[in-house]
């Protein structure tokens, strides 16, 4: 099934105020509080969204469906999306709109390369900013008619899938410490971290990744990490 197709929902047109309208978008993200985010994004802009938190996850859905637009996350638990990026980068045909997003800011010429047309710096919370990252990117055929509103919203996710990712994190510190989970760890906190603006905890995913780049011992930041992680979930419980 094609998503994209723009004869599939011929009544669902591109407006001015709701541009992405008609379109389908498919967000590879493993964080709940960053895929809030593209909701609401999506539920303001017109589009449907689909999500898939892994790429095993996302491949199973592209076997089926073919949306309008991709955002992958760069860093994701049973891989890299560099390299989801650029299987689609050269699959026929093509995906209308691919898109790399990532709290690191460095990770933008990594995606370029592998065959994104564009990219996202996480946290991202603005609506302009959204749609703008898209809409460059479609045909003419698939843009809104008449002017466009510029007016911007902000978008706050809801706190409670940031606690959801807070306990995520626990699970997988409490299973394994190996150096690959360390990594996963320190990129998936860091960029969750600055979206919600908890300084303390991308501090600490910050002085993880240092260490590990480093290769010395990981022990205190590990430590440090869980036990912030579960003074958040003790808050939720609180509360």
């Amino acid at each position: 099934m094609d998503d994209s197709n723009p004869f599939a929902a011929p009544n669902r047109l591109p407006a001015p105020s709701r541009p992405l309208l008609g379109l389908t978008v498919l967000v590879v993200e493993d964080s709940r509080y960053a895929c809030d985010a593209m909701r609401l994004l999506c539920l303001r802009s017109g589009a449907r969204i689909r999500r898939a938190d892994c790429l095993a996850s996302a491949r199973r859905h592209l076997q089926i469906y073919r949306p309008s637009v991709i955002i992958v996350d760069v860093g994701l638990p049973d891989g890299s999306g560099l390299d989801l990026i650029g299987e689609l980068a050269g699959t026929v045909p093509r995906i209308s709109v691919i898109l790399g997003i990532s709290g690191d800011d460095f990770a933008m010429h990594a995606a370029i390369a592998a065959g994104a047309d564009g990219f996202l710096s996480k946290p991202v919370t603005s609506l302009a900013v959204f749609q703008s990252a898209i809409l460059s990117h479609l045909p003419a055929d698939r843009q809104p008619l008449g002017p466009r509103s510029t007016a911007d919203e902000v978008i706050r996710p809801d706190p409670l899938a940031y606690m959801d990712d807070m306990a995520h994190v626990a699970d997988v510190l409490g299973e394994q410490h190996q150096d690959r989970v360390l990594d996963y760890v320190a990129q998936f906190l860091g960029g969750i971290a600055r979206s919600a603006d908890d300084r303390v905890l991308a501090d600490a995913a910050d002085q993880l990744a240092r260490s590990r780049s480093a290769g010395g011992p990981v022990g205190a930041a590990t430590a440090r990490i869980a036990g912030l992680v579960q003074e958040r979930l003790q808050h939720r419980q609180a509360i």
